[in-house]
């Protein structure tokens, strides 16, 4: 069997309707289970209950990278393959990867107002997240003003591929610039520089928390749009009857 089969609107359909039940318990679980325990940790040492906002930023701050990165796929897919399951999919995922994106900034102000003493900083991070929700903005405003939904999945390809650039800043910019507030990966692998287990177990259930219902967002958002298109058709031909 080729993952191709799944390019197919009627069996993409099927399969995920019987999938989805089960992912948006999963996902409800994960999450609220992943915060919740997360804000029932501890104070830390030295940032004491500000430090719990982890929980919730970091989970976005990763979900609004890597979906822009799913996005891409799904665009490559469509301009490589022409499935346009894929190109509705990246349109679904936009979004929902902007909303991430919010949270991730919104909640990095929060935590970084009493760590720094301010509320924003051009810091090489900072600036290209918010050059990346700019991106997001954009690909939806180009979607909805272009009414061929070939030509829309086309153009926004090509933006999808422009805005990786940024994508890969934001994940990458502590290490290309020295200068800049932002820490270090909050988790880390180096013996010395890992997370507590007090924090980092809850922290990995609310990544995997966010992980889930951002694929159970976009499976409700992708049939969502593959059944406007369907209405769109039905409608194209009664016309012309």
């Amino acid at each position: 069997m080729s993952i191709w089969e799944y390019a197919n609107p009627v069996k993409f359909m099927r399969v995920s309707g019987a999938v989805l039940p089960w992912l948006v318990a999963t996902a409800v679980i994960c999450t609220t289970g992943g915060v919740a325990w997360g804000f029932l940790t501890p104070e830390d040492y030295r940032q004491g209950s500000t430090v719990k906002i982890v929980f919730l930023h970091v989970p976005a701050a990763m979900m609004a990278i890597n979906i822009w990165v799913m996005m891409l796929v799904a665009s490559l897919i469509w301009l490589i393959r022409r499935h346009h399951v894929s190109a509705l999919a990246a349109k679904a995922a936009a979004p929902v990867g902007a909303v991430m994106t919010l949270i991730a900034l919104a909640t990095g102000a929060i935590w970084g107002q009493p760590m720094w003493g301010t509320w924003w900083e051009w810091d090489p991070r900072l600036t290209s997240f918010l050059i990346l929700l700019l991106f997001y903005i954009g690909y939806i405003a180009l979607w909805s003003s272009i009414e061929d939904a070939d030509s829309a999945a086309d153009l926004t390809g090509v933006l999808c591929l422009v805005g990786s650039v940024f994508a890969l800043l934001s994940r990458y910019a502590v290490m290309f610039w020295n200068q800049g507030l932002h820490q270090g990966a909050s988790l880390s692998v180096a013996e010395g520089e890992r997370m507590s287990a007090v924090y980092r177990y809850p922290l990995y259930l609310s990544m995997l928390g966010f992980l889930l219902l951002f694929l159970a967002l976009v499976l409700i958002r992708t049939r969502t749009e593959i059944r406007r298109r369907r209405l769109a058709a039905l409608q194209a031909r009664e016309m012309r009857g």
